[in-house]
């Protein structure tokens, strides 16, 4: 690797912590006006279409037919659980509070890794960092229960979903690790991205969602930016960064993430800060560095390179 490249695979990786970590901000102001499904369903089907024009350029092509419905599981697993049920979530969970617990994704890598045949088993280090970051998602939790009526039941709600979603990625990082998709990474996260998004837009005609899609400039401007920035561009800096940097590194962006996600809520959302957050976090960390302090980076080549880290944003 030349110093050229590395540099440029530096910046990759720094604009993959940047625009993912904003992209939790764009999601709330999208959902000011927009339906949830089509936040996702209108962001993933436009990314994904201008991603397959743009296949030429990264040098890949179009998967065969043949491995296409093994991509729609890692649609279903990672686009509509991953990342649309983070898009429900915020509904009722501030975006700054969302990232911190989508950055718990590896805590369900592990427990499903260790439910699997031939998978990761569980060692007392991993319990001991899974105990750990627990007790951050209490800490973030237990008050918002304490709050009389139906907000502490819809934070709630909107937490379950969250893990859920981070379920739904740890399935689909365990499948891809199992299973032959494609030698293309680019062309399968093109057709992943478009099988995902006309999966809600299915769901967005089934719930009468169309009828109520109104833009404003404020979410308009949101949902331009979650396509051609956070999927589009981040997507690209992430693929250029695992060409040249350790998976270990780059995988570190779900740790910068909430960082930004959190200022940014602050002070353009004016949603609620405490010394409670920053200490929530920092054993949501803690736990997640013990239990990775054990993990190897992935082996089995270039497609479950990309489902490594938490879900894509």
């Amino acid at each position: 690797m030349s110093p050229r490249e590395k540099n440029l695979a530096i910046a990759a990786w720094i604009t993959v912590c940047v625009v993912w970590g904003t992209t939790y901000l764009g999601i709330r102001v999208a959902l000011e006006s927009v339906p949830v499904s089509l936040v996702a369903g209108l962001r993933w089907t436009v990314a994904g279409l201008l991603l397959l024009a743009a296949l030429p350029a990264f040098g890949q092509r179009v998967p065969p037919r043949a491995l296409w419905g093994r991509i729609a599981v890692l649609a279903f697993l990672m686009t509509v659980m991953g990342n649309g049920l983070v898009v429900w979530a915020q509904q009722y969970v501030a975006s700054g509070l969302a990232a911190v617990f989508v950055a718990a994704n590896p805590f369900w890598n592990a427990g499903v890794e260790a439910l699997l045949p031939r998978g990761e088993r569980l060692t007392a280090r991993t319990l001991i960092g899974l105990a750990v970051g627990f007790s951050g998602i209490v800490l973030l939790v237990w008050p918002e229960l304490a709050v009389e009526g139906g907000g502490g039941r819809s934070f709630l709600l909107g937490v379950i979903a969250l893990q859920l979603a981070c379920l739904g990625w740890a399935l689909g990082t365990s499948y891809t690790k199992r299973t032959a998709v494609s030698a293309d990474p680019a062309g399968t996260s093109a057709l992943q991205m478009l099988f995902g998004g006309l999966m809600f837009m299915a769901l967005a005609a089934a719930n009468g969602d169309f009828a109520r899609l109104t833009f404003t400039a404020r979410s308009a401007t949101a949902m331009l930016y979650l396509t051609l920035v956070g999927s589009i561009v981040g997507y690209s800096s992430y693929v250029y960064a695992l060409r040249y940097l350790p998976v270990s590194t780059v995988s570190l962006y779900a740790y910068v993430n909430p960082v930004i996600a959190v200022v940014l809520g602050t002070l353009l959302l004016a949603e609620p800060f405490s010394a409670r957050i920053p200490m929530a976090a920092a054993l949501v960390f803690s736990g997640i560095a013990v239990v990775r302090m054990r993990r190897s980076t992935f082996r089995e080549g270039p497609i479950s390179r990309l489902a490594w880290g938490a879900p894509k944003k």
